[in-house]
């Protein structure tokens, strides 16, 4: 879903920060080599979680979903020199690709992933986090949230993708296989009344939330 002209939205990316070598690589080769290259963050929205990271300035990150690393490698751009990134992805297949660009960035020795369910790895990880992206499977999205908040230093960000699910969050009535829509308008609706957090939502590509823990 487009919510700005394709000339606007040309004209809002030129006028941006440029797309740094190695990600355009990455972008490149994901678009060639791996399926549904649409879940890469891309261009436009990586410069925007590359600058929320640097406002932060996060000694300890944590990505729900990394795909092929392109989001990791955005937030890393703003870690503390001595920072962490803890990134988990269910996808074992694409473990080699992220650790080839991870290696190349220069945050490759800050950059820890994790296979498997993150539901089950989050609570083994003994630290507390700065910045959390989440983006990975959109039923689980509020199980996420609940599983972070207390792992989420006072002041720090959430981020969610996805949240406007190509407009779909408007609709009153779904198909019996979709459930990752009622999961979507719940969690948007937990966010907007969780007196722990403050949450604006961004109409950037498919929605991006910012939610500050008070």
């Amino acid at each position: 879903m487009h919510f700005l002209s394709e000339d606007l939205d040309d004209y809002i990316v030129r006028h941006s920060e440029n797309e740094p070598q190695l990600l355009q690589e990455l972008s490149r080769e994901t678009y060639q080599k791996i399926l549904q290259p649409r879940m890469l963050s891309g261009h436009y929205q990586g410069r925007v979680l590359s600058l929320i990271s640097k406002l932060v300035n996060p000694k300890h990150i944590l990505e729900i979903g990394t795909y092929t690393g392109y989001s990791a490698l955005c937030l890393a751009e703003g870690l503390q020199k001595d920072g962490s990134i803890d990134t988990i992805d269910i996808n074992e297949e694409l473990l080699d690709f992220q650790r080839k660009y991870f290696d190349r960035s220069g945050f490759g020795e800050q950059i820890q992933q994790h296979l498997g369910n993150a539901l089950d790895i989050i609570p083994n990880l003994n630290k507390t986090f700065d910045l959390v992206f989440i983006d990975a499977d959109k039923d689980n999205y509020l199980n996420y949230f609940n599983i972070i908040i207390d792992k989420l230093n006072p002041g720090g960000i959430i981020l969610s993708d996805n949240v406007l699910w190509s407009g779909k969050i408007l609709d009153t009535e779904f198909k019996k296989e979709d459930t990752s829509t009622p999961a979507l308008i719940e969690y948007n609706k937990v966010l907007k009344d969780d007196p722990r957090i403050e949450t604006v939502i961004l109409p950037i590509r498919d929605g991006l939330t910012i939610s500050r823990k008070l």
